[in-house]
């Protein structure tokens, strides 16, 4: 009989991490579950380490053992190997509440949702500290996926604090590169399938921030990426005949994620001709996504109907139909390289 969750676990070294995590999963309070280990090529003693928890407790943990090729591989190989009703994602140097399963499916069997959310907070792996809690603002409901609706824009697409219903995902793949793979799947899980969300506000994941953050070492490659597969994302969309629904609201992701989350990111990179790759995020949205100009998402008054995080959402559009995006550039590393404000996006 098929497990309630699968729970998919990259392994990338992080040996000093691994057993923290594992031990938070094996003692989960919902106990028909499998946790699935996909060592991606580790280099450490990370192997040893998932196979004595392997042998510890044979009726919860699968290993798998494969040659290096990214988290985004060794999760959509996790996710091949899930036989459970729904499917979420750890990684391993982060760690669940130990009723992190039971809550989610709980409020997944409950509303026939085929997503669960909940709340999760960022702490730094060095103080302890909590920096943000994250998802709670929606406290306990449930909501239809309607792509005219912000919400589906601007929801937090991290994989960890979800449980998937597997039949829908099950076919899917994480693309093959770094970042905003997490968006790009929930937006296919909508795409293929998914009608119901659930929400719960308990904060059930502790996601570790380390040193080497990716705002940080963002460079132009991971940029092209991004572009490629989004137009992956509408090409699909394209293939299974949606395009027309959804392409004003893939136009303002496609905005969101690239002009403003990672054109800020790779900001910090000192060889990269900022002002050209400006220009290049222009001209790319432009040919590949030219809905993005007069998206409803980003009309003023919509935008001040939404709220401040809305307006000022609207005020980075208006640089980049302006063709001065590096006054938002300017600002945001003003305020979080000065004032220590990290503005949420």
């Amino acid at each position: 009989m098929a497990p309630k969750v699968s729970i998919v676990v990259p392994i990338y070294n992080l040996e000093k991490y691994v057993p923290r995590c594992l031990d938070a999963l094996v003692n989960q309070t919902l106990d028909d579950i499998e946790i699935l280990c996909v060592n991606d090529g580790s280099k450490d003693s990370a192997p040893q380490i998932i196979e004595d928890y392997k042998s510890r407790y044979p009726n919860k943990v699968k290993t798998f053992h494969k040659e290096n090729g990214g988290e985004w591989s060794a999760r959509t190989y996790g996710l091949k190997q899930a036989t459970g009703e729904y499917v979420g994602f750890i990684d391993s140097d982060d760690v669940p509440e130990l009723t992190w399963a039971e809550k989610l499916y709980t409020a997944a069997k409950t509303n026939d949702a085929d997503i669960a959310f909940s709340g999760y907070d960022r702490v730094d792996l060095d103080t302890g500290k909590t920096v943000s809690t994250e998802m709670t603002q929606h406290g306990t409901m449930n909501k239809e996926v309607d792509w005219n609706d912000d919400f589906i824009v601007y929801a937090n697409p991290s994989l960890w604090n979800k449980l998937y219903r597997r039949e829908i995902v099950k076919d899917l793949e994480f693309l093959p590169f770094r970042g905003c793979n997490d968006t790009l799947f929930l937006i296919h899980s909508y795409m293929y399938g998914a009608k119901k969300l659930t929400f719960i506000p308990d904060v059930l994941y502790h996601y570790y921030l380390r040193s080497s953050s990716q705002i940080h070492n963002m460079n132009e490659k991971d940029i092209e990426n991004l572009k490629k597969y989004l137009m992956v994302t509408r090409d699909n969309a394209k293939k299974i005949g949606k395009y027309d629904e959804y392409k004003e609201t893939l136009a303002t992701m496609a905005f969101l994620h690239l002009a403003i989350s990672w054109a800020f990111m790779l900001s910090y990179d000192k060889s990269v001709n900022m002002n050209k790759a400006l220009k290049g995020i222009i001209e790319y949205l432009n040919k590949e996504f030219p809905e993005w100009k007069k998206s409803k998402h980003f009309k003023l008054g919509h935008s001040l109907r939404k709220g401040f995080k809305s307006f000022l959402i609207w005020g980075v559009h208006l640089c980049y139909r302006l063709h001065i995006p590096q006054v938002y550039i300017w600002v945001n590393r003003f305020l979080l390289d000065v004032v220590k404000l990290e503005v949420k996006w």
